[in-house]
């Protein structure tokens, strides 16, 4: 099996968490006023979980479009800490892939993954196997956020167990992957 796709069924588990996420910001963009279009738009763009759901929480409230810029760069910007301390483990003699591509999908997520997993990697195949693990991210979270249009659009209103679990899912992944890290540590 190549590295990509090692890399992208390494990214199963970051998958189960981002289709249903990804689902609940769809609905909370159409519960917003957002059509289906500038939802999807926004999850193409910028994935970025946590920031997209500020993103329409500040453009419901009447946010002014400015400090609702400012306010989701700034809750970015600890990604700016992930691509430097993720490029030293993917140098090799010759780099195969742009930089802009590979950070374009550091999210939380992939990050704990790679951070993870990298050194168990060779370091030729690194990375591919990080485009992968970043190419099954995103396409959950595409696929999350398009069935969440489709589906959201003939729904109504969310049943209430429903909604309260979407609260949970996000800090549900993050504990899966904090388990999945000291798991692997724990085994050696």
């Amino acid at each position: 099996m190549n590295s990509l796709v090692k890399g992208f069924a390494s990214s199963l588990s970051i998958t189960a968490g981002y289709i249903p996420i990804a689902f609940g910001f769809a609905i909370a963009g159409m519960e917003a006023g957002l059509s289906p279009g500038i939802i999807l738009l926004i999850s193409v763009t910028m994935f970025a979980g946590a920031s997209q759901f500020i993103l329409v929480a500040l453009l419901a409230s009447g946010g002014g479009i400015v400090s609702t810029l400012v306010t989701v760069l700034m809750m970015n910007a600890r990604h700016l800490f992930y691509g430097p301390a993720i490029l030293p483990r993917l140098r090799t003699a010759k780099r195969k892939l742009p930089t802009p591509l590979l950070a374009f999908g550091l999210t939380d997520e992939v990050f704990a993954t790679a951070s993870g997993h990298l050194e168990k990697i060779a370091s030729e195949a690194r990375e591919t196997w990080l485009l992968g693990l970043q190419v099954g991210a995103y396409l959950a979270w595409i696929g999350g956020t398009l069935l969440g249009v489709t589906l959201g659009a003939n729904m109504g209103e969310l049943p209430q167990a429903v909604d309260a679990a979407l609260e949970f899912i996000l800090p549900g992944l993050f504990f899966v992957l904090l388990l999945e890290v000291g798991v692997r540590q724990w085994m050696g």
